[in-house]
């Protein structure tokens, strides 16, 4: 770590994903709990600004297992953590336990449930919500995710790193080998894909919502236009009625009863045939 931090590194982050080998092996994790929690006791002295990973929603996680699992991770006085829904691949032996029977999915209640429980003991424990899956301590936000969140232009470097300019993505090939011959010939071996105007209004909707600061409104009107605002509110109003959706200070937000559907939400709200 020590050579980490001497190289540049302020930031730290750890997939921990949970505090019980029962949950790790079901999810096929290769670490132990263990080698987290003597990471999280050494990782202080050298880094001050640490982020783990969990996961909610995991099959036979009772409430009282997850609730235990936040705990654990506040006893460590970090001041960032990101909070995930368990997706299960095809493919895993996981899906093949619930696909096969062996083992039940948890309900979206239970995952629901899950969510709000992480939402009341880190906001008891200070701190803030700013993105759906992440909270942070003030001044603890990643500002790596913001700068996606918010359509700032980024540059991947290396295999399969993604780079975007505002109005054009591309991709790196993935093949570590290839890469690098490309590299020494001068070459810059990558794909690029241009967005429509339809493509970006829609990536800023799935990235805008989830945050706390929410959609502008007056930002999509300069960007995209009027037509592009008024569809927006058109399609909002169901979700206004039913308090998921909220309007502040021109700003388009999901309630926290919305939280939990700001996908679904945000799919709603995409534009699909062009405005002209």
């Amino acid at each position: 770590m020590e050579q980490l931090r001497s190289l540049g590194i302020n930031r730290l982050s750890l997939g921990v994903q949970s505090f019980f080998e029962e949950d790790l092996r079901l999810m096929n994790r290769v670490h132990t709990v263990s080698q987290v929690e003597t990471l999280l006791q050494i990782a202080p002295q050298y880094f001050n600004n640490i982020t783990i990973d969990l996961i909610y929603g995991i099959p036979q996680m009772s409430e009282e297992r997850w609730q235990e699992n936040i705990n654990k991770a506040l006893s460590f006085d970090i001041p960032h953590i990101s909070a995930y829904a368990l997706t299960v691949e095809e493919k895993t032996a996981l899906h093949k336990f619930i696909t096969t029977g062996k083992i039940a999915p948890i309900s979206d209640e239970q995952a629901y449930t899950h969510f709000q429980m992480l939402i009341d003991t880190l906001e008891t424990a200070g701190f803030i919500q700013y993105e759906f899956s992440n909270f942070g301590k003030e001044g603890y936000f990643s500002r790596n995710n913001t700068a996606y969140w918010f359509g700032k232009p980024y540059m991947g470097i290396g295999p399969s790193a993604h780079s975007f300019n505002g109005k054009e993505r591309s991709w790196n090939i993935a093949h570590n080998i290839k890469y690098i011959q490309q590299i020494q010939q001068g070459i810059l071996p990558q794909e690029k894909e241009e967005l429509t105007l339809n493509n970006r209004y829609n990536e800023l909707i799935i990235t805008r919502i989830r945050t706390m600061v929410g959609i502008d409104l007056e930002e999509v009107r300069t960007v995209f236009g009027e037509g592009y605002c008024q569809y927006l509110l058109q399609q909002a109003q169901k979700y206004l009625a039913d308090e998921l959706l909220v309007i502040e200070e021109n700003h388009l937000k999901v309630t926290r009863k919305g939280r939990f559907l700001s996908d679904g939400i945000a799919s709603d709200l995409f534009r699909v045939d062009d405005l002209t």
